[in-house]
């Protein structure tokens, strides 16, 4: 998967980069849209906005380094651009947790089938919970006894890119010997279902999980040893603070109201999953990575059941057993920080670490 589509004047129909786009979860609870700051909206049926001389012209999620850093331009977006028509993506941008956290629940607009919905969780039947943690539980013990001789490890390409494919290969009977198959060729979805083969999403929140999770000496220390609840509060808070996909695309079936203005129906709307989840309307210190926080929440991953959700919940939980068991001294290597990377899917590449410190 591609994380930047093609924005040279060649673009083609079929390099839409709405077709490229992971499904994505709605949020756990809905959120009215609230009014705030807006600028004016920029019309799609009249082109590209002005340069700047006439009205100011609002950023775009796929400005030249935001793969790198699209903070700066999420926080820009929610606070004066709450709705804007992006002619790179050609599509209306809500950044606002409120608008964002509407659009993916509201059935005003179109959903597909997403891990955690509750349509998704209507399609699983028959799913062993004692089995999926007895495979990710293996699995994860493993991949963590093969690194924990090493004097250096990268836990994305040794750990992150294996698990998800690992349990998914065991749960249906895969030899071990066969799981880079699964990797390669995504095989999963065939074998397991259109949720159970989300690895790629997997792989990239668990791998901005442990970043977090190593970014921090006092969250490693917390985190060794700790009850399955306090994992499981630190996992949402990743996904809050660093969702896997960063963008979603939904259609209006309707005119909606959302803050800045009127979505007209039948538009393509992009969501900022990334932008939402920093929203500090909605969250405190937002870009601070807190377990424990009280206003708690996170947009990736819906409040159903899914195979899809307990795998990636479960996989955070033995990720950090199994690492810590093995590894009690596990830390990043000197000097090393975890730097996400991506416009759609975002998570850092590498996490260079010394196994017994």
């Amino acid at each position: 998967m591609r994380d930047e589509p093609n924005r040279g004047t060649g673009h083609r129909e079929d390099d839409d980069p709405w077709r490229r786009l992971p499904a994505m979860a709605p949020a756990g609870r809905t959120a009215a849209a609230a009014p705030g700051r807006v600028r004016s909206v920029a019309d799609p049926a009249a082109g590209p906005p002005a340069p700047p001389g006439g009205r100011t012209v609002p950023p775009s999620p796929l400005d030249p380094g935001a793969a790198l850093d699209p903070h700066p331009v999420h926080r820009r977006l929610r606070e004066e651009f709450p709705l804007t028509y992006d002619p790179l993506l050609r599509a209306w941008v809500l950044s606002r947790y409120a608008d964002v956290a509407t659009a993916l629940t509201d059935p005003r607009f179109t959903h597909g089938h997403r891990p955690g919905d509750p349509a998704c969780a209507r399609a699983h039947v028959d799913v062993d919970l004692a089995e999926l943690r007895a495979v990710v539980e293996r699995t994860a013990y493993v991949l963590a006894r093969r690194i924990a001789g090493r004097d250096r490890a990268d836990l994305v390409a040794d750990f992150c890119h294996w698990l998800p494919a690992g349990t998914v290969a065991a749960a249906v009977g895969v030899p071990y010997r066969d799981m880079m198959r699964l990797v390669r060729g995504r095989a999963a979805t065939a074998l397991a279902g259109e949720c159970g083969g989300q690895i790629a999403v997997r792989e990239k929140a668990l791998a901005s999980f442990l970043g977090n999770v190593l970014a921090d000496p006092d969250q490693t220390a917390a985190l060794r040893g700790a009850p399955a609840g306090l994992v499981a509060r630190a996992w949402a808070e990743s996904l809050r603070r660093d969702p896997p996909v960063q963008i979603a695309v939904r259609r209006t079936r309707e005119d909606v109201r959302v803050s800045g203005g009127i979505l007209p129906g039948g538009s393509s709307v992009a969501l900022l999953i990334g932008a939402a989840g920093r929203d500090p309307e909605r969250f405190r210190e937002p870009d601070r990575f807190d377990p424990l926080r009280d206003d708690a929440d996170q947009l990736t991953y819906g409040p159903g059941f899914c195979p899809a959700v307990i795998l990636a919940g479960l996989e955070a939980e033995y990720a950090v057993r199994a690492l810590f068991g093995a590894m009690p001294r596990l830390r990043l290597d000197d000097g090393f920080r975890p730097a996400p990377a991506g416009l759609i899917t975002r998570a850092p590449r590498t996490l260079v670490v010394r196994p017994n410190g």
